[in-house]
């Protein structure tokens, strides 16, 4: 059984850092994509960055609204995928949820029918 499991979520001031975790059993994270996805109340699930980590070098996809302030990354050896994001706005605000694509599908990295498997995810509150 494939489980994703967040971490790392919690308060912070806009302008300030956090870093989310998402440990994966039961799958290799490398084998396929990985996406980080945020949804904040009223609003879609929204596609934040994804990260595609082939043996010739990864391939990372980030949302016009957090390039350049996000970054995705996958530590193999632990299995466990992060975001980083820095320069945190008010608008960051969401649940934050890490998705694991099992199987390659033509789907865009940003579409939810990419994804397979969903953690339960984790909450990010940025005040202004």
């Amino acid at each position: 059984q494939v489980q994703l499991t967040e971490s790392g979520g919690g308060s912070v001031q806009a302008g300030g850092s956090m870093t989310l975790s998402c440990e994966a059993s039961g799958y290799t994270l490398s084998n396929n994509f990985v996406g980080w996805w945020r949804q904040a109340p009223g609003k879609e699930r929204e596609g934040v960055a994804a990260l595609l980590a082939p043996d010739s070098g990864d391939l990372s996809y980030y949302a016009d609204s957090v390039k350049g302030r996000f970054t995705i990354s996958l530590d193999q050896a632990k299995n466990t995928a992060y975001l980083h994001m820095t320069q945190l706005k008010a608008q960051d605000t969401a649940q934050y949820y890490c998705a694991a694509a099992l199987q390659p599908k033509p789907a865009r990295w940003d579409s939810p029918e990419k994804y397979d498997v969903w953690g339960q995810g984790t909450q990010v509150t940025v005040s202004s």
